[in-house]
């Protein structure tokens, strides 16, 4: 005969904690008891070498095997596992009270999709956090989540977490490092998801850290910037090419004298390839935004939707041969000019740095055109 299924999972990855995770199996299982719900366990072990397998069992857990090495490995393997309709995460070091589960299931009761602890608005006791962690890392980290993202999340990587069964269903989650916690956010806000914060108390952990605090900042970095595409790519490539053709405009008709100083072919060349690098960034943004909406990562944007709404591969790439022969046609003027006036010194910097900026930026518009086309076949 199956168990009927219980009410509440609690998912907690594991790695070399013999020193903290049979107590927190045993808060868990008391927290529980005194929420008055059924609940269960599941500690997914990593690749521990010490006691946590067994000291996790003697205390009440399931434990499943992950060999696929990362945090978000184990608690996506954990997830797969469970059979609750409410999922909590946190880790088995003991920093975080598993005695505080019955509030954030009381956010879930009041219409949260999505509970996330925070240790800013909560407690922070003496030892628990590193220094930089506290007052560099972690308010750089959730700072950006808050600029690139638009939520008021006050500590987005606090790994003590609630979420219904269908939100995690809808979140979709794929990444195997620390950076899943990143995601889960991103996630989250992007599916429309309901998140509320639960203050906690944040405590010394026990035992050794994984932590490395550099490369896992770097890949929250990465990562919200790939999901926010528009500051990596976008943003930058329009003050490039705003600049960029300014300064070819300005020059296109010869030299010009400001602040005392000549401005020539040095400068019309500068521009000239930041008007090409910022059209490049634009249809990296393009191609980014494009792959997302047609893998279902996230829904489009205006300006992705106005851009669709009014692209074709025929007018994308009738446009980029426009601009393309365009500049071919300048640079053919030039070579006969010079060969009608006797095929001496060529002097044409102005006329081929500009030819060559529109036949660059009119083949990328060609074939940007047709990748984009492919990466929207799926959506359409």
């Amino acid at each position: 005969m199956i168990a009927a299924a219980p009410l509440v999972s609690l998912v907690i990855p594991c790695l070399n904690e013999e020193a903290g995770v049979a107590a927190c199996v045993r808060t868990a299982r008391e927290a529980f008891a005194a929420a008055g719900v059924t609940g269960e366990v599941i500690v997914v072990d990593n690749g521990s070498t010490d006691h946590s397998v067994a000291l996790a069992e003697q205390a009440g857990a399931v434990v499943v095997a992950e060999a696929r090495r990362g945090y978000g490995a184990a608690l996506l393997r954990g997830f797969e596992q469970a059979r609750g309709e409410i999922l909590v995460m946190g880790d088995a070091d003991g920093s975080y009270d598993f005695g505080a589960i019955p509030r954030f299931l009381e956010a879930i009761r009041g219409g949260a999709d999505f509970a996330i602890g925070t240790r800013f608005k909560g407690t922070i006791l003496p030892g628990a956090m590193p220094w930089a962690n506290r007052w560099i890392g972690n308010p750089i980290l959730s700072g950006m989540l808050r600029l690139l993202f638009h939520t008021s999340v006050s500590d987005s990587h606090c790994g003590l977490r609630a979420f219904t069964r269908r939100a995690y269903e809808r979140m979709a989650l794929r990444t195997t490092g620390m950076e899943l916690a990143s995601e889960m956010v991103i996630a989250a806000l992007a599916k429309g998801l309901v998140l509320a914060e639960v203050p906690i108390t944040y405590r010394p952990r026990a035992g050794t850290s994984k932590l490395h605090p550099l490369r896992d900042a770097w890949r929250h970095v990465r990562f919200m910037l790939l999901w926010a595409p528009s500051y990596l790519f976008q943003i930058p490539g329009l003050f490039l090419i705003l600049g960029g053709a300014l300064l070819v405009g300005w020059l296109a008709a010869g030299p010009r004298q400001l602040f005392g100083h000549v401005w020539d072919f040095h400068v019309l060349l500068l521009g000239a390839s930041a008007l090409i690098l910022g059209h490049s960034l634009v249809l990296f943004d393009l191609f980014a935004k494009t792959f997302s909406v047609g893998a279902g990562l996230r829904p489009p944007g205006r300006w992705l939707r106005r851009v669709l709404a009014w692209f074709s591969l025929e007018r994308g790439a009738a446009l980029g041969t426009l601009l393309f022969l365009a500049g071919l046609g300048l640079e053919i003027k030039i070579v006969l000019d010079w060969t009608r006036a006797g095929s001496g010194a060529l002097m044409a910097v102005r006329g081929i740095t500009i030819g060559m900026t529109a036949m660059v930026t009119g083949a990328q518009t060609v074939f940007a055109s047709f990748l984009v086309s492919l990466l929207a076949i799926e959506r359409r």
